[in-house]
C-alpha cells in the first residue's frame, strides 16, 4: 500500500506540475511500451512470482528453516533496508559490468526523471536482480518478517522517488539531513546522466559508493539523461533471451 500510494501521489504531483503535459509528449510510443510493461511486470507479475514459485522454492529446498529466525524486529528492518541493499550495491555494479549491461543498457534508455520510467527494463533483468531471490528467502526464515517488509516496502518508495523529478532544494533542511546518507533523485539523475557517469549504484544509502569511491556529486542536475540503444522493442523487452 506504501508504494501503490507513493506512486500515485509522485503521478499526480508530476501532472500537476507539468501545465503543458511534456511528460507525455517527450514520451514516444516506444517509451509508453516499455514503461507500462515494465512497471506491470515489475509490480504484479514479480511479486506474485515472489509469493509463488520462489517462496515455495524454499519450502522445498530448506522444508526445516520456516520461520527459523526470531530476531528484535528493529534487526529484520535492518537486514532489508541496510544490509540487503548493500548486496544490491554489487549487484547493480555488475549490471554495469560487460557482462550483464546488455540487460540493464534500456532502463538508461530513459531522457526525463520521472515516475513513469522506474521500471523501465528488459522483462528478463527482474530476474538477475538479488531482491527477487534473497526477499523470498528471508520471509521463508523469518518468524516476522513484517519489519523485513517494511524495509521492502520504504525501499520502493524511495526508488520510485529516486526517479521523479522532485529533487528536494539544496538550501532546505531535509536535503542538509538527508544528503549525506541517502541516495537522492539529483544523486540517481547523475547515475542516469548521458556522459555515462559510472558510479552512484546504491539504492538506499550512498555510505557504499562512499566506501568504494563510486560516489559521484554535483549541486546541479546533468546537461542530458539517457543514452541511445540500437535495440529493437522485441529486443529491448526480452533480451537476453
Amino acid at each position: 500500500m506504501l508504494v501503490f500510494t507513493v506512486f500515485v501521489i509522485l503521478l499526480t504531483l508530476t501532472v500537476a506540475n507539468d501545465k503543458k503535459l511534456t511528460i507525455f509528449l517527450i514520451k514516444n510510443h516506444e517509451d509508453w511500451i516499455l514503461d507500462i510493461v515494465g512497471l506491470w511486470f515489475q509490480g504484479i507479475i514479480i511479486p506474485v512470482f515472489q509469493i509463488t514459485f520462489v517462496y515455495q522454492l524454499y519450502q522445498f529446498l530448506l522444508p526445516n528453516f520456516q520461520g527459523v529466525l526470531k530476531p528484535h524486529f528493529l534487526v529484520g528492518f535492518v537486514i532489508s533496508f541496510v544490509c540487503v541493499d548493500y548486496l544490491y550495491y554489487w549487484n547493480h555494479r555488475l549490471f554495469h559490468s560487460k557482462w550483464l549491461w546488455s540487460i540493464h543498457q534500456v532502463h538508461h534508455t530513459i531522457t526525463s526523471m520521472d515516475v513513469l520510467g522506474t521500471s523501465r527494463n528488459t522483462l528478463w533483468t527482474s530476474f538477475f536482480i538479488i531482491y527477487l531471490w534473497i526477499h523470498s528467502l528471508f520471509i521463508y526464515l523469518l518468524q516476522d518478517p513484517s519489519w523485513y517488509i517494511l524495509g521492502i516496502s520504504l525501499t520502493s518508495a524511495l526508488d520510485l522517488w529516486r526517479h521523479s523529478k522532485f529533487s528536494l532544494p539544496l538550501n532546505s533542511f531535509l536535503y542538509q539531513w538527508l544528503s549525506p546518507w541517502l541516495i537522492l533523485p539529483l544523486d540517481h539523475a547523475w547515475h542516469h546522466a548521458s556522459q555515462s557517469i559510472p558510479g552512484n549504484y546504491g539504492a538506499n544509502w550512498k555510505i557504499w559508493d562512499r566506501l568504494h569511491g563510486t560516489y559521484h556529486t554535483s549541486e546541479r542536475a546533468p546537461c542530458s539523461l539517457g543514452i541511445q540503444s540500437n535495440f529493437s522493442l522485441i529486443q529491448k523487452l526480452l533480451s537476453p533471451f
